[in-house]
């Protein structure tokens, strides 16, 4: 905090009032030797100080009271669990193929989980529906009634995956898989942490396909999920292609979006794709985009996957010229490593080309979550 004189306002003070004089200055209407220079770097007025030099008639005793923000400044911190700046995310690009059982299931899981913890990756992130191979033993019912069935390995899922969370000290996004509460059938995900906790997240946007195939529902929760790597949010899919969602995750200090998404087709997989990138630019934050691959012959409305598993990222100068910065062989059983400086979504918010959350005009528009009536 400074204060800083105005030595031209008193040429201005019979007609501006001195708010009025800054706000000139600010649009470079009127120059001022200390204001015009300290704007120039950043500083940022906070209110109007009045008797702040006696007999200084330049500035008839005007000054400003400034602010300037190092965005670069951390607390100091403890050695152990230190907030990370550098966070290595683990994509696994799921081959879908047959199981015979849960614990074949179970050993694939481990597999990748294993690989990927082996390069000291702080996330893991899973597709969504990677264990629609089980529904396989259900094929003679309708396709309503395998999902449902299928929701009953929901829960020895998510207990394996908080098991590999912590002896693979990884934190691990498991994709999504059906699970029912109350009768209803949601699309379902869990965050488990290396510390042992957990948390659900649901996909909020059902696709058409979802409810006449399966009769999903949509979840009512947005929300971020905080890690020893960062903040982070997760939206399942369809949801990315639903800018307001992400925007509201944003506004909650949202660093990195992860996206496990299950598509068909490549023009289903381009939307996926194409959103995601968006995304990534209008809320300056990295967006990692996950899918299975192959085909499930034996499976009903499953039976054919693409997907290029990729993480994206904004559009400025200190990341990649195309916005990606790594990506999958498409329709290949891969993982992909990538490496995400956070320190450089900082950089971008305070000091980018353009900045895109700074700049909304929020005199004109507003964007507000409606559930319990709260606005984020």
């Amino acid at each position: 905090m400074a204060g800083g004189r105005l030595p031209n306002y008193g040429e201005f003070a019979n007609k501006l009032k001195p708010r009025e004089y800054i706000e000139k200055v600010r649009m470079k209407e009127i120059y001022d030797p200390v204001l015009s220079f300290q704007l120039a770097n950043d500083f940022h007025v906070r209110k109007v100080l009045t008797g702040y030099m006696p007999g200084d008639e330049e500035s008839k005793e005007y000054a400003t009271l400034l602010e300037w923000n190092n965005i670069y400044y951390t607390k100091s911190q403890k050695l152990i669990n230190a907030p990370k700046t550098i966070v290595r995310l683990g994509l696994v690009q799921w081959q879908m193929r047959s199981f015979a059982n849960k614990e074949q299931l179970f050993e694939q899981i481990e597999f990748f989980v294993d690989a990927v913890s082996g390069y000291k990756s702080d996330f893991v992130l899973f597709p969504e529906l990677f264990n629609a191979p089980l529904m396989a033993e259900f094929n003679h019912l309708t396709e309503a009634e395998a999902m449902r069935k299928l929701a009953q390995y929901t829960q020895p899922l998510k207990e394996k995956f908080r098991e590999f969370a912590v002896s693979y000290n990884i934190n691990i996004i498991t994709g999504s898989m059906p699970l029912v509460e109350d009768g209803k059938l949601f699309n379902t995900g869990y965050l488990c942490r290396r510390d042992g906790s957990w948390e659900q997240f649901d996909k909020i946007h059902i696709t058409p396909n979802e409810v006449f195939y399966w009769g999903m529902v949509g979840g009512d929760k947005i929300r971020t999920f905080d890690t020893d790597a960062g903040r982070i949010g997760i939206m399942v899919c369809y949801d990315v292609e639903f800018p307001e969602l992400s925007r509201l995750l944003a506004d909650q200090g949202m660093q990195i979006l992860f996206v496990p998404f299950l598509t068909d087709t490549q023009n289903g997989y381009s939307r996926v794709r194409s959103c995601a990138r968006a995304r990534a630019i209008e809320n300056e934050c990295y967006v990692a985009i996950a899918g299975s691959v192959g085909n499930l012959p034996k499976v009903n409305n499953m039976d054919i996957q693409f997907a290029q598993s990729a993480v994206f990222t904004p559009s400025d100068f200190p990341f990649p010229t195309n916005g990606i910065k790594a990506e999958a062989t498409p329709n290949t059983e891969m993982t992909l490593i990538v490496d995400v400086d956070l320190d450089l979504l900082k950089e971008l918010h305070n000091y980018g080309s353009v900045r895109i959350k700074k700049d909304r005009r929020k005199d004109l528009y507003e964007l507000k979550s409606l559930k319990d009536g709260n606005v984020n």
